[in-house]
């Protein structure tokens, strides 16, 4: 979605559930690399008062497969199951912005791996994540599903 009128359709704000509760933003995606961010908040911190694990660990799970799932369409969405993810913490912090770069690196029509980074305002790597993902039934193609019918199936009854 590097054009702008898709991007706000992907900010979580748009999303139902958990990528609601992430809260982020999508800066940018085109083929092959996908860019979020995050302002961090209170709910994002652990009893430390850095940075949940989990709260990185999920947002490299959606850069990931955003980057083996661009879908160029207004309105539509190539979605992705991720079949094994790693994640290795590499510094900490405590409030700002941070960014989270996803790069697909190889695959073929069904199964891709993937590779990203989370890095805060000041450039400091926070963590790094290898990703082998699946595109589900009925987003092979570019043209994917509609969005809106992505949205009705995860809402709660």
């Amino acid at each position: 979605m590097s054009d702008v009128e898709n991007q706000d359709s992907m900010d979580s704000k748009n999303l139902p559930g958990f990528h609601n509760v992430l809260g982020y933003r999508q800066v940018s995606w085109e083929q092959d690399r996908a860019v979020i961010a995050v302002e961090l908040q209170p709910h994002h911190l652990n009893l430390a008062g850095v940075i949940h694990g989990g709260v990185l660990t999920s947002l490299l799970d959606i850069a990931l497969a955003q980057a083996g799932t661009y879908c160029p369409y207004p309105g539509r969405i190539r979605k992705a199951i991720t079949l094994s993810l790693t994640t290795t913490f590499t510094g900490q912090c405590s409030g700002g912005v941070i960014t989270i770069t996803g790069l697909r690196r190889a695959g073929g029509n069904r199964i891709f791996n993937s590779s990203g980074e989370v890095r805060d305002e000041k450039g400091q790597l926070l963590a790094i994540g290898e990703g082998t993902l699946r595109i589900r039934s009925g987003s092979e193609s570019p043209e994917g599903v509609p969005l809106d019918e992505f949205r009705q199936h995860v809402q709660k009854p």
